[in-house]
Protein backbone atom coordinates (compact mmCIF):
# COMPACT_ATOMS: atom_id res chain seq x y z
CA UNK A 1 0.00 0.00 0.00
CA UNK A 2 1.67 3.13 -1.13
CA UNK A 3 1.80 6.33 0.86
CA UNK A 4 -1.17 8.16 -0.02
CA UNK A 5 -3.32 5.27 0.11
CA UNK A 6 -2.61 5.21 3.70
CA UNK A 7 -3.40 8.87 4.08
CA UNK A 8 -6.53 8.62 2.51
CA UNK A 9 -8.16 5.53 4.63
CA UNK A 10 -6.71 7.68 7.72
CA UNK A 11 -8.59 10.26 6.18
CA UNK A 12 -11.88 8.86 6.02
CA UNK A 13 -11.63 7.09 9.27
CA UNK A 14 -12.46 10.19 11.42
CA UNK A 15 -15.01 11.68 8.58
CA UNK A 16 -17.38 8.00 9.02
CA UNK A 17 -16.70 8.28 13.14
CA UNK A 18 -18.21 11.93 13.04
CA UNK A 19 -21.09 10.85 10.38
CA UNK A 20 -21.77 7.90 12.75
CA UNK A 21 -21.43 10.02 15.99
CA UNK A 22 -23.58 12.86 14.33
CA UNK A 23 -26.30 10.03 13.15
CA UNK A 24 -26.11 8.47 16.73
CA UNK A 25 -27.04 11.92 18.68
CA UNK A 26 -29.80 13.33 16.45
CA UNK A 27 -31.67 9.60 16.75
CA UNK A 28 -31.32 9.97 20.44
CA UNK A 29 -32.61 13.84 20.80
CA UNK A 30 -35.74 12.43 18.52
CA UNK A 31 -36.19 9.43 20.87
CA UNK A 32 -35.89 12.32 24.12
CA UNK A 33 -38.41 14.78 21.76
CA UNK A 34 -40.64 11.55 21.48
CA UNK A 35 -40.72 10.92 25.22
CA UNK A 36 -41.14 14.46 26.15
CA UNK A 37 -44.33 14.32 23.55
CA UNK A 38 -45.65 11.09 24.93
CA UNK A 39 -45.35 12.08 28.90
CA UNK A 40 -47.60 15.25 27.80
CA UNK A 41 -50.12 12.67 25.94
CA UNK A 42 -50.19 10.23 29.33
CA UNK A 43 -49.96 12.98 31.44
CA UNK A 44 -53.11 14.78 29.46
CA UNK A 45 -54.68 11.25 28.58
CA UNK A 46 -54.24 10.41 32.77
CA UNK A 47 -56.69 13.82 33.72
CA UNK A 48 -59.17 12.13 31.46
CA UNK A 49 -58.86 8.70 33.06
CA UNK A 50 -58.12 7.37 29.71
CA UNK A 51 -54.92 5.09 28.45
CA UNK A 52 -52.82 7.44 25.92
CA UNK A 53 -53.48 5.28 22.75
CA UNK A 54 -57.64 5.77 23.48
CA UNK A 55 -56.72 9.65 24.07
CA UNK A 56 -55.25 9.86 20.93
CA UNK A 57 -58.06 7.87 19.28
CA UNK A 58 -60.43 9.96 20.57
CA UNK A 59 -58.71 12.97 19.41
CA UNK A 60 -58.44 11.88 15.95
CA UNK A 61 -61.65 10.53 15.67
CA UNK A 62 -63.93 13.58 15.71
CA UNK A 63 -62.08 15.43 13.40
CA UNK A 64 -63.35 15.74 10.03
CA UNK A 65 -61.25 13.86 7.70
CA UNK A 66 -63.27 14.49 4.54
CA UNK A 67 -62.87 18.71 4.89
CA UNK A 68 -59.16 17.87 6.09
CA UNK A 69 -58.38 16.22 2.62
CA UNK A 70 -60.47 19.22 0.82
CA UNK A 71 -58.25 21.89 2.78
CA UNK A 72 -55.08 19.66 2.36
CA UNK A 73 -54.93 18.66 -1.34
CA UNK A 74 -55.82 21.84 -3.03
CA UNK A 75 -53.05 23.49 -0.30
CA UNK A 76 -50.30 20.87 -1.60
CA UNK A 77 -50.97 21.22 -5.48
CA UNK A 78 -50.76 25.50 -4.95
CA UNK A 79 -47.40 24.82 -2.63
CA UNK A 80 -45.83 22.99 -5.48
CA UNK A 81 -46.82 25.65 -8.30
CA UNK A 82 -45.27 28.16 -6.02
CA UNK A 83 -42.80 26.38 -5.35
CA UNK A 84 -41.47 25.05 -8.71
CA UNK A 85 -42.65 29.42 -10.22
CA UNK A 86 -39.77 30.53 -6.92
CA UNK A 87 -37.43 27.72 -8.37
CA UNK A 88 -37.79 28.80 -11.92
CA UNK A 89 -37.28 32.55 -11.04
CA UNK A 90 -33.58 32.41 -8.92
CA UNK A 91 -33.01 29.64 -12.14
CA UNK A 92 -33.40 32.82 -14.76
CA UNK A 93 -31.18 34.83 -12.27
CA UNK A 94 -28.61 33.42 -11.88
CA UNK A 95 -28.05 30.31 -14.20
CA UNK A 96 -30.01 30.26 -17.11
CA UNK A 97 -31.94 32.94 -18.23
CA UNK A 98 -33.58 31.71 -21.26
CA UNK A 99 -35.03 28.52 -18.92
CA UNK A 100 -38.79 28.27 -19.21
CA UNK A 101 -41.24 27.53 -16.60
CA UNK A 102 -42.45 24.28 -18.16
CA UNK A 103 -38.92 22.50 -17.95
CA UNK A 104 -38.56 23.40 -14.53
CA UNK A 105 -42.14 21.55 -13.45
CA UNK A 106 -41.50 18.38 -13.66
CA UNK A 107 -37.65 18.56 -12.10
CA UNK A 108 -39.13 20.49 -9.55
CA UNK A 109 -42.09 17.93 -8.99
CA UNK A 110 -40.05 14.85 -9.12
CA UNK A 111 -37.32 15.80 -6.26
CA UNK A 112 -40.38 15.97 -4.31
CA UNK A 113 -40.01 11.75 -4.05
CA UNK A 114 -36.21 11.88 -3.54
CA UNK A 115 -37.03 14.32 -0.88
CA UNK A 116 -38.66 11.46 1.19
CA UNK A 117 -35.54 9.50 1.51
CA UNK A 118 -33.58 12.79 1.84
CA UNK A 119 -34.03 16.54 1.73
CA UNK A 120 -30.58 16.81 -0.07
CA UNK A 121 -30.99 14.94 -2.75
CA UNK A 122 -34.06 16.15 -3.93
CA UNK A 123 -31.93 19.87 -4.15
CA UNK A 124 -29.56 17.71 -6.23
CA UNK A 125 -31.92 16.67 -8.87
CA UNK A 126 -31.94 20.50 -9.74
CA UNK A 127 -28.62 20.48 -10.01
CA UNK A 128 -28.00 17.47 -11.85
CA UNK A 129 -30.62 18.52 -13.96
CA UNK A 130 -28.82 21.65 -14.84
CA UNK A 131 -25.47 20.64 -15.73
CA UNK A 132 -26.85 17.82 -18.39
CA UNK A 133 -29.34 20.30 -20.19
CA UNK A 134 -28.07 23.93 -19.57
CA UNK A 135 -24.12 22.89 -18.87
CA UNK A 136 -24.10 25.06 -15.56
CA UNK A 137 -21.17 23.52 -13.37
CA UNK A 138 -22.59 21.75 -10.36
CA UNK A 139 -21.51 24.14 -7.47
CA UNK A 140 -23.10 27.61 -9.71
CA UNK A 141 -26.27 25.47 -10.03
CA UNK A 142 -25.66 24.25 -6.35
CA UNK A 143 -25.44 27.96 -5.29
CA UNK A 144 -29.41 29.11 -5.98
CA UNK A 145 -30.30 26.15 -3.87
CA UNK A 146 -28.56 27.61 -1.65
CA UNK A 147 -29.88 30.90 -2.06
CA UNK A 148 -33.38 29.49 -2.38
CA UNK A 149 -32.34 27.87 1.18
CA UNK A 150 -31.33 31.14 2.78
CA UNK A 151 -34.79 32.86 1.73
CA UNK A 152 -36.80 30.13 3.26
CA UNK A 153 -35.04 30.37 6.79
CA UNK A 154 -35.60 34.41 6.26
CA UNK A 155 -39.16 34.09 4.87
CA UNK A 156 -40.26 32.54 8.28
CA UNK A 157 -38.34 34.82 10.47
CA UNK A 158 -39.78 37.48 8.83
CA UNK A 159 -43.24 36.40 9.02
CA UNK A 160 -42.95 35.28 12.44
CA UNK A 161 -41.94 38.41 13.36
CA UNK A 162 -44.58 40.12 11.88
CA UNK A 163 -46.57 37.64 14.12
CA UNK A 164 -44.78 37.92 17.09
CA UNK A 165 -45.55 41.94 17.24
CA UNK A 166 -48.92 41.38 16.40
CA UNK A 167 -49.56 39.01 19.18
CA UNK A 168 -46.91 39.63 21.65
CA UNK A 169 -48.90 38.56 24.59
CA UNK A 170 -49.45 35.39 22.71
CA UNK A 171 -45.99 34.58 22.93
CA UNK A 172 -45.68 35.75 26.61
CA UNK A 173 -48.65 33.28 27.43
CA UNK A 174 -46.55 29.86 26.23
CA UNK A 175 -43.36 31.26 27.12
CA UNK A 176 -43.90 29.36 30.41
CA UNK A 177 -41.78 26.44 29.34
CA UNK A 178 -38.85 28.28 27.44
CA UNK A 179 -38.55 32.65 27.71
CA UNK A 180 -39.66 32.82 24.25
CA UNK A 181 -40.60 35.84 24.31
CA UNK A 182 -37.31 36.74 24.86
CA UNK A 183 -35.69 34.48 22.80
CA UNK A 184 -37.71 34.96 19.65
CA UNK A 185 -37.11 39.01 19.72
CA UNK A 186 -32.96 38.25 19.76
CA UNK A 187 -33.39 36.00 17.00
CA UNK A 188 -34.72 38.40 14.75
CA UNK A 189 -32.67 40.87 15.61
CA UNK A 190 -29.76 38.88 15.33
CA UNK A 191 -31.04 37.71 11.66
CA UNK A 192 -32.51 41.48 10.80
CA UNK A 193 -28.59 42.77 11.47
CA UNK A 194 -26.96 40.32 9.69
CA UNK A 195 -28.69 40.21 6.06
CA UNK A 196 -27.12 43.66 4.93
CA UNK A 197 -23.92 42.43 5.97
CA UNK A 198 -24.29 39.09 4.55
CA UNK A 199 -25.67 41.17 0.87
CA UNK A 200 -22.73 43.70 1.48
CA UNK A 201 -20.00 40.75 1.60
CA UNK A 202 -20.93 38.81 -0.72
CA UNK A 203 -21.69 41.73 -3.45
CA UNK A 204 -17.84 42.87 -2.05
CA UNK A 205 -19.06 46.00 -0.49
CA UNK A 206 -17.09 44.78 2.75
CA UNK A 207 -14.38 42.27 3.63
CA UNK A 208 -12.58 42.52 0.73
CA UNK A 209 -10.02 40.17 1.66
CA UNK A 210 -11.44 37.92 2.55
CA UNK A 211 -11.56 35.52 -1.13
CA UNK A 212 -14.36 32.38 -0.11
CA UNK A 213 -16.95 34.11 -1.55
CA UNK A 214 -15.43 33.89 -4.82
CA UNK A 215 -16.13 29.94 -4.40
CA UNK A 216 -18.28 28.97 -7.09
CA UNK A 217 -20.85 27.34 -4.14
CA UNK A 218 -21.31 31.48 -3.72
CA UNK A 219 -22.21 32.14 -7.43
CA UNK A 220 -25.71 33.07 -6.71
CA UNK A 221 -24.79 34.71 -3.39
CA UNK A 222 -22.29 36.96 -5.49
CA UNK A 223 -24.93 37.53 -8.03
CA UNK A 224 -28.06 37.94 -5.61
CA UNK A 225 -28.71 41.86 -5.39
CA UNK A 226 -31.32 43.25 -3.02
CA UNK A 227 -34.13 43.01 -5.17
CA UNK A 228 -33.49 39.43 -5.53
CA UNK A 229 -33.66 39.06 -2.20
CA UNK A 230 -37.53 41.19 -1.96
CA UNK A 231 -38.63 39.41 -4.63
CA UNK A 232 -37.85 36.01 -4.16
CA UNK A 233 -39.77 36.73 -0.24
CA UNK A 234 -42.31 37.93 -2.01
CA UNK A 235 -42.89 35.18 -4.83
CA UNK A 236 -42.86 32.99 -1.55
CA UNK A 237 -44.98 34.32 0.58
CA UNK A 238 -48.48 33.12 -0.49
CA UNK A 239 -46.97 29.60 0.43
CA UNK A 240 -46.42 30.50 4.14
CA UNK A 241 -49.81 32.54 4.02
CA UNK A 242 -51.54 29.88 2.99
CA UNK A 243 -50.17 27.18 5.05
CA UNK A 244 -51.09 29.98 7.95
CA UNK A 245 -54.53 29.49 7.11
CA UNK A 246 -55.15 25.89 6.07
CA UNK A 247 -53.15 24.88 10.10
CA UNK A 248 -55.82 27.19 11.88
CA UNK A 249 -58.58 25.87 9.69
CA UNK A 250 -57.24 22.30 9.96
CA UNK A 251 -56.54 22.27 13.94
CA UNK A 252 -60.57 23.79 14.08
CA UNK A 253 -61.42 20.06 12.51
CA UNK A 254 -59.63 18.68 15.08
CA UNK A 255 -61.50 20.75 17.73
CA UNK A 256 -58.28 22.32 18.69
CA UNK A 257 -59.62 26.31 19.32
CA UNK A 258 -56.42 28.29 17.79
CA UNK A 259 -56.32 31.73 16.33
CA UNK A 260 -55.09 32.98 12.85
CA UNK A 261 -52.74 35.63 14.62
CA UNK A 262 -51.16 32.29 16.84
CA UNK A 263 -51.09 30.31 14.19
CA UNK A 264 -48.77 33.25 12.39
CA UNK A 265 -46.46 34.20 15.47
CA UNK A 266 -45.89 30.34 15.95
CA UNK A 267 -46.20 28.78 12.45
CA UNK A 268 -42.70 29.62 11.36
CA UNK A 269 -40.76 29.13 14.46
CA UNK A 270 -42.46 25.65 14.13
CA UNK A 271 -41.19 25.42 10.62
CA UNK A 272 -37.48 26.34 11.51
CA UNK A 273 -37.58 23.67 14.12
CA UNK A 274 -38.78 21.25 11.57
CA UNK A 275 -35.59 22.25 9.37
CA UNK A 276 -33.37 20.92 12.55
CA UNK A 277 -31.26 18.14 11.07
CA UNK A 278 -33.79 15.27 13.27
CA UNK A 279 -35.78 12.57 12.04
CA UNK A 280 -39.36 13.00 11.92
CA UNK A 281 -39.21 16.72 12.28
CA UNK A 282 -39.06 15.66 16.10
CA UNK A 283 -38.22 19.50 16.89
CA UNK A 284 -41.48 20.65 15.16
CA UNK A 285 -43.08 17.87 17.27
CA UNK A 286 -41.69 18.96 20.56
CA UNK A 287 -42.67 22.82 20.32
CA UNK A 288 -46.14 22.08 19.13
CA UNK A 289 -46.72 20.95 22.56
CA UNK A 290 -44.93 23.68 24.06
CA UNK A 291 -46.40 26.44 22.11
CA UNK A 292 -49.97 24.54 22.49
CA UNK A 293 -49.66 22.60 26.35
CA UNK A 294 -53.54 22.50 26.73
CA UNK A 295 -53.39 20.55 23.47
CA UNK A 296 -50.81 18.04 24.05
CA UNK A 297 -52.24 15.83 21.06
CA UNK A 298 -51.31 19.05 18.44
CA UNK A 299 -47.52 17.18 18.23
CA UNK A 300 -49.43 13.96 16.47
CA UNK A 301 -51.65 16.12 14.73
CA UNK A 302 -48.08 17.84 13.39
CA UNK A 303 -46.71 14.48 12.49
CA UNK A 304 -49.63 13.73 10.71
CA UNK A 305 -49.88 16.93 8.45
CA UNK A 306 -46.20 16.56 7.78
CA UNK A 307 -46.54 13.35 6.38
CA UNK A 308 -49.78 13.89 4.16
CA UNK A 309 -47.51 16.80 2.83
CA UNK A 310 -44.92 15.06 1.80
CA UNK A 311 -46.71 11.82 0.35
CA UNK A 312 -49.20 13.80 -1.63
CA UNK A 313 -46.33 15.88 -3.21
CA UNK A 314 -44.73 12.97 -3.67
CA UNK A 315 -47.60 11.55 -5.58
CA UNK A 316 -47.36 15.01 -7.68
CA UNK A 317 -44.24 14.18 -8.51
CA UNK A 318 -45.07 10.42 -10.13
CA UNK A 319 -47.10 12.13 -12.19
CA UNK A 320 -44.18 14.26 -13.68
CA UNK A 321 -41.93 11.33 -13.37
CA UNK A 322 -41.77 9.84 -17.09
CA UNK A 323 -40.93 13.57 -18.39
CA UNK A 324 -38.17 14.50 -15.62
CA UNK A 325 -36.29 11.30 -16.53
CA UNK A 326 -36.39 11.90 -19.97
CA UNK A 327 -35.09 15.62 -18.97
CA UNK A 328 -32.09 13.98 -16.94
CA UNK A 329 -31.40 10.85 -18.81
CA UNK A 330 -32.89 10.78 -22.38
Amino acid sequence: MTESEQFTRSERKPKKTGKLLFSGCTWFLTAVCFYLVWGKIDDAATRENQAAIEYLLVFFGQANWLLWLGIMIPYSIFFFVVDAHVTWRVIRWFNVSEIKLNAVLPIRASAYILSLVNEQVGKGAMSLYLLRRHNVPGWEALSSMIFLGIMEIYQLLIFSSVGVLLGFELVVEASSILPLDVILPAVFIGAFIYLPLHIAYFRGRVLKKFSIRDRGVFHALRQGRPRHYLLTFLFKAPNLVGAVVVYTVALELFQVDVSFAQMLAFLPVIFLAAALPLPFHAGALLLWTVLFPEYPAVGAFSLVMHTFFVMFNAVIGTLFLTRANHELFG
